[in-house]
């Protein structure tokens, strides 16, 4: 059985607890509020937090500052997109996309792509692995 927080060093509950529900409901302006008040941002100056994961589906909300971003980096599984807020430009193979909010880019397994946050901006991403 995992151990709370306050023994681990752990920022949030370990994530056998975040999921073990059969439902999970998630506030996501309650989880942007909480990451913006972590005491730094992570590699490349964002945050991120997952939010559900279950076998191969893992939901993960990200918080960009203004310039910062994600290297080059490629999944085995599909890519859902979702800016909420602000505004998000994503490099894929040789297409640029120029996200806003209320937009959705899909990227199916295995291409490589770059994340840009051209303002302060928020993404829910969610994979889905392959199987085999």
């Amino acid at each position: 059985m995992p151990r709370d927080t306050a023994s681990t060093g752990r920022l949030r509950p370990h994530p056998e607890i975040r999921f073990a529900p059969a439902q999970v409901e998630v506030d996501l302006n309650a989880v942007a509020a909480r990451l913006r008040q972590e005491p730094q941002a992570g590699e490349g100056g964002h945050r991120q937090e997952t939010v559900y994961k279950d076998g191969g589906l893992t939901v993960a909300l990200f918080l960009f500052e203004r310039f910062t971003g994600l290297l080059e980096h490629q999944t085995a599984g599909t890519v859902s997109m979702h800016v909420l807020r602000g505004r998000i430009k994503i490099s894929a193979e040789d297409q640029v996309h120029d996200l806003r909010a209320g937009q959705i880019l899909v990227l199916s397994p295995g291409i490589k792509h770059t994340v840009a946050a051209e303002e302060e901006s928020q993404m829910l991403v969610m994979v889905r692995l392959v199987e085999g």
